[in-house]
């Protein structure tokens, strides 16, 4: 396959071997066939985006990859909250279906733009639409899982799209049941987004919704909860992700990443009390779905290995007694920190290696010219490894892995 495109062309991380077939989807009808080809071959095959959220091995893909480059925003007639909660603003929403292929950023300037808000703090976020509810993107206060109504969703095997609704999704952070196993193409997205057009008329431009994040409050010189101009909070969530390297530029080595490499490990509260009291920790609401990191996932043969035990034994218990207590408060942790406080600096990279951590945020493993996948791999298996020994934590990639085993 010396002559086959490579992951390396498709992909912001710039790594991966050989694609044996590569199918490019423009419409709607393109992508349902040519999935149903590639499911009634009976090969392997893949769904691929923008390709930024994405780690292939050298090796390549001995199967067919679908690219999804379908376009189209579409606004609904019934702007009605739907499958949302009632608001008493249902006259000022506005819901619009977006083709999977559309470039997420474009989707948030073109919302900007129109003057609906919802979705400006996710400015600057690689990749495509139809990749966002698999991870439920997030970012400065905000998640796609606030305004997801619905997908179009063709399940592997089937010929006719169906609706999922964003319950069914089971939308968590960084996680859905797309993620989870769940085989098949997105098709569309549905967003519920609200419109602006009477608060501008009244203030003379859109005003976005309260900002939620607190660097994003200092950099905009606003109180958390005050609404600004949507083109102002875009503005400064660009360029806040821009100094992290988080937006994607061609002059910009630490752009050469799949943006977050690993997600931030949610914890019991007793776990949590055995870090530094100076580790960044956000106490969840007790509903919140997020996924709690196992206690198999924990440090074996750490000092914590009581703790391990004691709480192994707290939630057997709770399995069978009725009238157990209920579960702990769950509190994220910040990978970030615990990256940089088990002693691995910005820039950092293995003797030899072309992967390094990025230069601007330890989050970010980067591709610093011709690095291969088995390069990076390495690079976070050490991040990995180092977390674990210092604080207990094995760290989760967020990125999807082919052919790489971390």
């Amino acid at each position: 396959m010396s002559d086959a495109p490579r992951f390396s062309e498709l992909t912001t991380l710039r790594i991966g071997g050989p694609i044996a077939r590569l199918s490019t989807a423009t419409t709607q009808r393109d992508l349902v066939d040519l999935a149903v080809d590639a499911w009634e071959s009976g090969e392997p095959w893949m769904a691929l985006g923008g390709g930024s959220n994405l780690l292939v091995g050298d090796e390549g893909f001995e199967g067919t990859v679908i690219r999804v480059a379908t376009r189209g925003i579409e606004v609904l007639p019934d702007a009605s909250p739907g499958g949302l909660a009632a608001t008493d603003d249902s006259v000022h929403r506005v819901r619009i279906r977006v083709q999977a292929g559309e470039t997420w950023d474009d989707l948030v300037a073109w919302t900007v733009e129109q003057g609906y808000s919802g979705i400006e703090a996710l400015s600057g976020i690689p990749g495509s639409v139809g990749a966002a509810p698999v991870q439920n993107i997030g970012a400065y206060g905000q998640e796609l899982s606030s305004t997801l109504v619905a997908i179009e969703f063709l399940d592997e095997g089937a010929s006719t799209p169906r609706r999922m609704t964003a319950d069914e999704l089971e939308l968590g952070y960084r996680t859905s049941v797309l993620k989870q196993g769940l085989a098949g193409v997105v098709v569309s997205v549905e967003l519920d987004l609200h419109d602006t057009a009477a608060e501008r008329a009244v203030l003379g431009e859109a005003i976005g919704a309260p900002v939620a994040y607190a660097q994003l409050a200092g950099a905009l010189g606003v109180q958390l909860g005050d609404r600004v101009p949507l083109a102002r909070v875009r503005e400064a969530v660009l360029a806040l992700r821009a100094s992290k390297g988080m937006v994607l530029d061609p002059d910009d080595p630490d752009s050469v990443s799949a943006g977050s490499f690993f997600t931030n490990p949610i914890v019991t509260e007793r776990f949590a009390r055995t870090l530094p009291a100076d580790a960044p920790r956000w106490y969840l609401e007790p509903d919140e779905p997020d996924e709690v990191t196992p206690l198999s996932e924990l440090a074996s043969g750490s000092p914590l290995d009581a703790f391990l035990a004691h709480q192994a034994s707290l939630e057997a218990s709770a399995v069978s007694e009725p009238d157990a207590a209920p579960a702990e408060t769950l509190v994220k942790l910040s990978a970030a920190w615990l990256i940089e406080h088990a002693g691995i600096r910005r820039g950092f990279a293995l003797p030899g290696s072309r992967a390094a951590i990025s230069s601007k945020h330890t989050l970010a493993l980067t591709n610093r010219g011709g690095a291969t996948a088995e390069e990076l791999a390495q690079l976070a298996r050490f991040v990995q490894g180092r977390v674990q020994s210092e604080f207990g934590l094995l760290l989760r990639p967020e990125p999807m892995l082919v052919g790489v085993e971390l």
